[in-house]
């Protein structure tokens, strides 16, 4: 069993990790590819500077961390624009899970997971060309194999926006021998950029794929957007949430030319509430305009 599914410590992860770089670090991202940093020790040691506060924070309230590799865009698909080959796609997503490795190394006091992160093929905020369950989990297999020959000890399908691409995910992990978490992000009205009702998807996966998904987590919306449609059995299989620090839409956050960082209390606030709803939503982190602040005040809020 993974160890924050045990109940016995909150688990934290990171916050919004591309729009740090970007907003407040000031790098590029092509393509919002973290995964290019690790072209140079510059760009490694960036992404270390960056996880280096969320370590410190789950220290300091004695919580676990779920480390995410930088990998949300390493997938085949997105290397071939960013000029990767087949191998050097391979040895980038390696080099994300030896970051994180060495990371944890340099925290033995922090219960840390190795998480390799898998991203949709598409656009995250919008489904595009859908593939069949079986067409993504032929895509998504090659990364996922990757990341089962390191010291990945799970995979996370980030910001999924419909169900067969997450069916495909999960049944490629499996067949890799990980554990798979399958977030799926939601429009102003709860429900999948698909249209599909998040409970609806929830439900779909666990029974297209016998429950093999660990658990299942909500990002890339704001607590408000899904507050209103958490009704049914299928609550207690939301093991975690990452939401983003700003209300607007999807459509609104890709017109928007300055970074929306709401109010990290508020936000604490707001995650406090949803976990009175969600007893079994044990990981908490941030997504687009979170950073080590907002965890910060969500791990304060929500350890009991």
């Amino acid at each position: 069993m993974l160890p924050q599914l045990s109940g016995d410590r909150l688990f934290i992860t990171d916050g919004g990790l591309e729009t740090t770089l970007i907003y407040h670090l000031g790098l590029e991202l092509p393509d919002f590819a973290a995964f290019d940093l690790l072209r140079d020790e510059a760009g490694s040691q960036a992404l270390r500077r960056y996880y280096e506060p969320y370590l410190a924070i789950a220290r300091e309230r004695g919580l676990g961390i779920v480390l995410d590799t930088a990998t949300w865009r390493a997938s085949s698909d997105w290397g071939e624009r960013l000029g990767y080959s087949t191998e050097e796609l391979a040895e980038a997503n390696r080099r994300a899970v030896a970051l994180i490795e060495e990371l944890r190394a340099s925290a033995p006091d922090v219960p840390a997971v190795l998480n390799g992160v898998v991203g949709p093929r598409g656009d995250g905020y919008v489904v595009g060309e859908a593939m069949t369950a079986d067409e993504a989990e032929a895509y998504h297999a090659e990364q996922i194999g990757t990341f089962a020959a390191t010291a990945a000890e799970m995979v996370s399908a980030i910001t999924m926006t419909y169900a067969d691409e997450a069916i495909g995910i999960a049944r490629a992990a499996k067949a890799a021998g990980l554990p798979a978490v399958i977030s799926f992000t939601v429009e102003t009205d709860g429900r999948l950029p698909s249209g599909q009702p998040l409970g609806e998807a929830v439900e779909q996966v666990d029974r297209e794929t016998g429950s093999a998904p660990a658990y299942f987590m909500v990002n890339c919306a704001h607590p408000t957007h899904f507050e209103g449609v958490l009704e049914g059995p299928w609550l207690g299989r939301i093991g975690g949430l990452r939401a983003n620090a700003s209300r607007m839409s999807h459509e609104q956050l890709d017109a928007a030319t300055e970074l929306d960082e709401g109010d990290p209390e508020e936000l604490a606030r707001e995650y406090r509430s949803l976990r009175e709803r969600l007893p079994n939503a044990n990981v908490l982190g941030g997504c687009c305009g979170t950073d080590d602040r907002h965890v910060a005040a969500i791990a304060a809020a929500c350890v009991g």
